[in-house]
């Protein structure tokens, strides 16, 4: 897995949303968030958090992304079963995931979220299966300690 302070493997790919290089969002905060597979139960409560956030981040100026195994087709059926807004990218070579060091023994991404400063260094690695600490993590780090606790989740089903 690639460590805090290190610059973030750049890419080119299919989204759920269109084509997007990472290298074209420099100048703002990332969250690269990986997950196991499209719609499960996990997945959709991480990525509905990330949904329910993405206004106080994008006041923020910070750019949310989520990345599985999965094909396009599967991502954009999750995107709208979801309504989730933000592009969620289509790593069906794997090569992305295995770039971040996050492909598991069975071949899908293992939860893990890469927090990403405007220069494209890796400031924060969030490594545990819990979907809830990965955008309380994106909380803490973009929008401040103070956030955590305003921005309590909901329950999700």
């Amino acid at each position: 897995m690639i460590a805090e302070g290190t610059m973030a493997p750049d890419f080119d790919c299919d989204t759920s949303t269109g084509r997007i290089h990472l290298k074209d969002l420099r100048g703002a905060p990332v969250v690269l968030y990986f997950y196991p597979e499209a719609d499960t139960p996990g997945c959709t409560i991480e990525s509905k958090r990330f949904r329910d956030l993405l206004p106080e981040f994008q006041a923020k100026g910070v750019r949310i992304l989520g990345i599985s195994t999965d094909a396009v087709p599967k991502q954009q059926k999750f995107a709208d079963h979801c309504g989730l807004p933000f592009p969620l990218i289509a790593d069906v070579s794997k090569k992305i995931t295995e770039s971040y060091g996050v492909l598991s023994p069975g071949g899908k991404a293992r939860r893990t979220s890469f927090l990403i400063d405007p220069t494209g260094t890796v400031v924060e690695v969030v490594d545990t299966s819990s979907p809830l600490r990965h955008p309380e993590a994106a909380v803490r780090r973009f929008l401040g300690p103070e956030a955590v606790e305003r921005l309590k989740p909901r329950s999700y089903p």
